[in-house]
């Protein structure tokens, strides 16, 4: 490891590159100088300039893989430069960031106080949702051990060919092929105790996946327990067109939707009102899409 001297001589815009090399590295288990040039605007001399200096001060974190023009994590690897937590990665894939552009400063940047509501963790090590991204990377199959509350093959090995990552607001899941009940389904990444990508091609893709390709429209509207005034602040709220909120939606995420939003999808609406705001219209057309989220 290079001397603690040398880190704190680093450039933001440098370190942040160096962080992204970090990401990329162990989550989908390459990085390459295009990777680089690609998402920060680089020429590739810089590109190689920078992953040369990134193996200078940590020489033991990557080694050259010829089979993918890239620079692979070892067994040794550790991160210098970034925070691996899942809480931080999977946030970033989502926004498609490069870094988190974090400050070592308290007060806020733009001079803005901005917070959040606190959530449970609930998310796997970080080993295993490397395993599960590098799969999706390299459109691989993955053998995972997972807990269903529902299903019969619960803490059984199971074979997925994962496609694509879903944040449903409260929970990870993870949309992906399953051998065993030929099907798509959704994985909670953290029911996931154990993962392994395996270096088999996948079969499937998410083009296959008609759930995930097509979509449906929810139709909202105010719950009708809600006074004039209350309804009327939630047409505003959410930019409502003749009394009618609509939502275009993958229909794997229907069900995620209504729950987020604390829809009613009782057929006469019989819940409160002021827990579920919220009622559909089109129940019947949405209903084969999430049939889990109606009571």
């Amino acid at each position: 490891m290079a001397n603690s001297k040398h880190f704190q001589d680093i450039k933001q815009g440098t370190r942040q590159r160096l962080q992204y090399i970090e990401v990329m590295a162990y989550y989908t288990g390459v990085v390459s100088r295009s990777d680089l040039s690609r998402t920060f605007g680089i020429s590739d001399a810089a590109a190689t300039k920078t992953l040369k200096q990134y193996n200078d001060l940590v020489p033991n974190n990557l080694v050259y893989q010829h089979s993918d023009f890239g620079f692979a994590p070892t067994a040794q690897f550790e991160a210098i430069f970034a925070d691996l937590s899942p809480q931080t990665v999977l946030p970033m894939i989502a926004g498609n960031l490069a870094t988190t552009a974090q400050t070592m400063e308290e007060s806020p940047v733009y001079g803005i106080q901005v917070d959040s509501l606190p959530q449970p963790v609930r998310l796997p090590d970080k080993s295993i949702v490397a395993q599960i991204i590098r799969a999706i990377k390299h459109r691989q199959k993955a053998e995972i051990i997972y807990s269903s509350m529902t299903d019969s093959e619960n803490n059984e090995t199971r074979i997925i060919e994962p496609h694509s990552l879903v944040n449903s607001g409260l929970r990870w899941h993870v949309r992906a092929y399953n051998e065993r009940s030929y099907d798509f389904r959704d994985f909670v990444l953290s029911r996931i105790s154990q993962a392994t990508r395996l270096k088999i091609p996948a079969e499937s893709s998410a083009i296959y996946d008609d759930d995930w390709v097509e979509t449906t429209r929810l139709k909202l509207a105010p719950h009708p327990g809600l006074g004039a005034t209350q309804q009327q602040g939630l047409l505003l709220d959410y930019g409502a067109t003749a009394g009618v909120i609509e939502l275009e939606v993958r229909r794997a995420l229907t069900g995620y939707v209504l729950q987020k939003l604390s829809v009613d999808t009782t057929e006469q609406h019989s819940m409160n009102p002021n827990a579920y705001q919220l009622i559909l219209l089109n129940r019947e057309e949405v209903a084969a899409f999430a049939s889990w989220s109606f009571l």
